[in-house]
């Protein structure tokens, strides 16, 4: 139906190029003999109806080029980021505004279509302008927007200055945890998720093996309830690092671009970022930052799970995933008991807390 449609508007087209070129002939004084109504009538309709019917034999052709140029045009845009085409948008129309100022007075001169020919140069120029400098300098038009938006109080300004993006890398997308601190408002936006991390992302939930499949989709979840479910700034930053083939040093080199830091639970990114003088955000840190502090001699109700790495030992786990190590605790398995904490490490790993059952220190007492 719509074919049907689409070939009939060409058809029409036809119809209106063929009467458009008789009065062109006519206006230039080409065709002097079709002055008479009835003749001239005639010659309308019959130039009318041949290219009507040009046209019409056309139209498939017409069509199936028609749909070549969108489907190209169609892809290409795809390749642009819907934030370079706003951009782009809005300078072109600024460009032909600025051309149609300054073409007004050459419209004036009595030179014949020198008017014309400028006002097309500068039409092109300046369009050509509008949609280039915008979009090359995309970065400095978001911090002036961003500065702008700064400017409207006082205390909004010194609330945003104090924030910077936060880059994810994608082990702390698929750990999970950054959406829940997110959701109790510690971390304040922008939250910068890079293309190459989503195209990462994808890739391991497109794997063959279960486990890492299962991860990519536990990733772009929780990327999706970051951005629909909870009030911070999200945004995808299509910066590309062609010249890089890791994601880690791809993330290290956008941080440094952007000012930001990286919020990561990886070990080795952490340390490398550090190296670099690039400001990191450990989860793994924050999580041991924020574990009940326990001190030698205090009193503990704890459950042994299973039998430690030494002789004799039983290990027990507090509900934040603590690991306790009870002295002599292997009879206890299965059994809540009170322990006595005796020692606390802490590593970059986690903590690690000792403890021996109270009934033996009593004893020992």
């Amino acid at each position: 139906m719509i074919d049907k449609i689409i070939r009939g508007v060409i058809t029409l087209i036809g119809l209106l190029v063929g009467y458009g070129i008789v009065a062109g002939l006519k206006a230039l004084d080409i065709i002097n003999f079709v002055n008479k109504g009835w003749l001239s009538l005639i010659f309308y309709l019959g130039i009318s109806l041949i290219f009507g019917i040009i046209f019409f034999l056309l139209s498939p052709k017409i069509m199936k080029a028609g749909r070549i140029i969108v489907q190209f045009v169609e892809t290409e845009l795809q390749k642009v980021p819907a934030y370079d085409i706003a951009l782009g948008s809005i300078g072109l129309i600024i460009g032909l505004i600025i051309a149609y100022l300054l073409s007004q007075p050459f419209y004036k001169l009595e030179i014949p279509y020198l008017g014309v020919a400028i006002s097309i140069v500068l039409y092109i120029i300046f369009g050509y302008l509008g949609i280039k400098v915008p979009t090359r300098k995309r970065e400095d038009f978001t911090n002036a927007i961003g500065n702008f938006r700064k400017g409207f109080g006082k205390d909004k300004l010194k609330t945003d200055c104090r924030s910077c993006p936060k880059i994810l890398d994608t082990s702390v997308i698929i750990d999970g945890r950054i959406a829940d601190i997110c959701k109790t408002g510690f971390i304040e936006g922008p939250l910068i998720i890079p293309e190459f991390v989503l195209e990462e992302l994808q890739h391991i939930a497109d794997s063959s093996d279960t486990l890492k499949r299962n991860r990519g989709r536990r990733g772009l979840d929780i990327l999706n309830k970051i951005q629909k479910e909870l009030d911070i700034e999200v945004i995808i930053h299509d910066k590309k690092f062609d010249d890089v083939k890791e994601v880690d040093s791809k993330l290290l080199k956008l941080t440094q671009l952007l000012k930001g830091k990286i919020i990561t639970n990886d070990y080795n990114l952490n340390k490398v970022a550090e190296v670099q003088g690039i400001s990191v955000l450990n989860i793994n840190e924050l999580a041991n930052a924020v574990k009940p502090v326990v001190l030698p001699g205090e009193e503990m109700v704890v459950q042994v799970i299973k039998d430690g790495k030494e002789s004799g030992q039983g290990l027990a786990y507090l509900d934040d995933g603590t690991m306790i190590v009870v002295e002599s605790g292997k009879k206890h398995i299965g059994e809540t008991i009170d322990v006595l904490v005796t020692s606390v490490l802490q590593t970059s790993a986690g903590r690690m807390i000792f403890a021996k059952p109270k009934t033996i220190v009593d004893r020992a007492v």
